[in-house]
């Protein structure tokens, strides 16, 4: 008889994003003349810019001549693009990486997933709690956990607590992990960590022979010169840290798909007799061997973010979204939660204040005011009592949510 994976059988109701969604569309099919605001899901609402659509139609116009048509292209990605990410994203900020260290793929979502295919299962994985549930999910999913537990979690895993009382910057593990799941800025809390606090990660790579998983999607929206936008901005990453991107969020990718992982051909891991061996060669055969590469039209528009016209449009759209934030944060403070976030990232991360629990304050938003964000505890016990605003709606939509909520009774 065929058996299936019973490790999906672990996994807990539906993934947090498919449920706020199913609940939407039971309100509304009930309530079908609702005008429902939706802050929850991190999907964008502004264009492409002028300069990525010209890249894309030139890209299209390539494609329908014989003398310039695009067959398969190189799995890792077209070399025009690499080497621009490469230049302008790393190099530029001081990190050696090279264009053949990088691999274009379809989304950061599912790189921080597949990711895990090139490690050994006994390594001990450790994530910050609150976390974005694609670690936490795929490690089930991949037989890296046993069971869930009824506190919220699952035996196997390090949750790293992240409350309003450390900041939301973890503590250094008291136990050893081997592999280490970081997201700044942080989705859902919207901080940020610095120099001094990625180093201590780093130097616990180091000592530890462990593996820094990064997830950096939403670092162009870091505007503080403090922050570091790569964690290669740190003395000796490149041999402890993978780096994940996406150009979903930077430049309205979510529709078309392309982003990139970065591997340094420096970044060790051991066989099981302690032989040390590079992960680059290894994260290269499965990316090529389960990925033909994301189209040529799209990466030519990717690559024109980086350009002079390019950059200036996705600066201007990312100013938009930060203004958004900017409304959130105000709005919501005198409405008397507990705001955080919103200044380097683009969520917003608040407490009621009033002691309810996420998804009641989810259900009572959805009904009282129309208005959909995303409930804390979806994100792990640690995110219980907290609830995240996306400020990737319009800036009518944000205005006109928060003029609702003005109008909550409590």
């Amino acid at each position: 008889m065929v058996q299936i994976n019973e490790n999906y059988l672990k996994l807990q109701a539906g993934y947090l994003f498919p449920e706020i969604g199913r609940r939407v569309r039971e309100f509304q099919q009930k309530n079908p003349q609702a005008d429902v605001i939706k802050m929850g899901i991190g999907d964008v609402t502004q264009p492409l810019t002028p300069a990525i659509v010209k890249a894309f139609h030139e890209g299209v116009d390539e494609m329908s001549k014989a003398s310039s048509f695009k067959g398969y292209g190189p799995e890792q990605g077209y070399e025009f693009l690499r080497e621009a990410i490469a230049k302008n994203d790393y190099q530029s900020r001081g990190a050696s990486i090279q264009a053949d260290e990088i691999f274009i793929s379809d989304g950061s979502k599912c790189d921080t997933g597949n990711i895990q295919e090139i490690f050994g299962y006994k390594n001990v994985i450790a994530v910050q709690d609150p976390v974005y549930p694609v670690y936490v999910d795929t490690s089930v999913m991949n037989g890296r956990t046993g069971n869930f537990m009824g506190n919220g979690y699952y035996e196997g895993i390090v949750y790293m607590p992240c409350t309003a009382e450390n900041g939301f910057i973890p503590e250094i593990p008291k136990e050893k992990v081997d592999i280490i799941y970081l997201c700044y800025p942080n989705n859902p809390t919207g901080t940020t960590a610095g120099k001094e606090e990625l180093k201590k990660w780093v130097d616990y790579a180091i000592r530890n022979k462990a593996v820094i998983l990064y997830d950096a999607a939403y670092e162009s929206y870091i505007s503080d010169p403090a922050i570091p936008h790569s964690i290669y901005e740190i003395e000796g990453a490149c041999k402890v840290a993978i780096e994940f991107r996406s150009f979903s969020k930077t430049a309205g990718f979510t529709g078309t798909r392309c982003a990139f992982t970065v591997v340094p051909k420096d970044l060790m891991a051991y066989t099981a007799d302690g032989t040390e061996k590079p992960l680059y060669p290894l994260w290269f055969r499965r990316h090529t061997t389960k990925f033909n590469g994301v189209s040529y039209p799209v990466q030519k528009a990717a690559a024109a973010i980086y350009t002079p016209e390019g950059r200036k449009e996705i600066r201007a759209t990312i100013d938009y979204y930060m203004n958004n934030a900017r409304i959130l944060r105000e709005s919501l403070s005198k409405l008397g939660f507990q705001v955080f976030g919103g200044k380097n990232a683009p969520y917003v991360w608040v407490n009621s204040g009033r002691g309810i629990k996420s998804w009641d304050l989810f259900d009572k938003l959805l009904h009282e005011a129309n208005v959909v964000g995303t409930p804390g505890s979806g994100f792990g016990p640690s995110g219980e009592g907290y609830f995240r605003f996306s400020s990737f709606a319009t800036n009518e939509n944000v205005v006109e949510a928060m003029e609702r909520l003005k109008l909550l009774k409590w």
